[in-house]
């Protein structure tokens, strides 16, 4: 089950976001999500957990608590929204003639 961690403190280190999950159970992945051009952490993250139960006890145990200084958000992460591509530029947009001139295809 995934989770998400969010409100956390830009200092949290994956390390510190595992240990404090791990009393709970089995942990497969730890990720906190960083701003791609500084490296900074965005203030939240993931955590997986293979077991359903033991990943609601961490929901239930670690919701709302407070870790280095802030309240933790914990919760079922819900499935990333599907992206469309639009591909280039003005594509099938309404680009066309900027200089307002009668041109002729």
């Amino acid at each position: 089950m995934k989770l998400y961690v969010g409100n956390l403190s830009r200092d949290v280190t994956e390390a510190d976001l595992r240990e404090a999950f791990e009393p709970f159970g089995k942990i497969d992945s730890v990720v906190i999500i960083k701003d791609r051009s500084n490296g900074v952490s965005k203030g939240f993250g993931f955590i997986e957990m293979p077991e359903k139960t033991e990943a609601e006890a961490a929901i239930a145990g670690l919701h709302r608590k407070e870790f280095k200084g802030r309240s933790m958000d914990v919760n079922e992460a819900r499935p990333r929204p599907e992206r469309h591509s639009h591909g280039g530029f003005n594509r099938g947009g309404f680009g066309g003639n900027r200089r307002g001139g009668d041109r002729k295809f």
